[in-house]
């Protein structure tokens, strides 16, 4: 049963990366009308960086592709985590009516990083 719910889960968290990576190459995602005036700055700063967004939808659609994998999740919990600080930063500061998701987003993928804590052990063992 645990399976399954990781699964279920990380096929949406997945799913919900992939789409916010292409919509960074594709843009049919319009913003919301409600944005607040902080948030549209944040926007505007990181559009004038021509190289970023496009850099952070790439790792968005691969890490939710590793993170939809079985094999790869572990990977792609690591891919995700920094793109996952920052939006929980992002809407904690500029925009907090988006934090429970984020939030949400967040828990989950911790729980999957904790969940294969073994994997990563050998990247931090010292070696004598």
């Amino acid at each position: 049963m645990k399976n399954k719910i990781i699964f279920i889960l990380s096929l949406l968290f997945g799913l919900m990366f992939i789409n916010a990576g292409l919509n960074k190459f594709f843009n049919y995602l319009p913003p919301p009308d409600d944005l607040p005036e902080s948030m549209l700055k944040v926007t505007e700063a990181f559009n004038t960086i021509s190289w970023l967004m496009p850099l952070v939808g790439l790792f968005e659609i691969i890490g939710g592709i590793l993170f939809i994998i079985p094999k790869t999740r572990a990977l792609g919990a690591i891919v995700i985590f920094p793109i996952m600080v920052g939006i929980l930063l992002t809407n904690t500061i500029n925009m907090p009516a988006g934090l429970p998701l984020a939030a949400i987003l967040f828990v989950i993928n911790l729980w999957v990083i904790v969940e294969n804590r073994t994997k990563y052990l050998p990247l931090i063992a010292a070696k004598s």
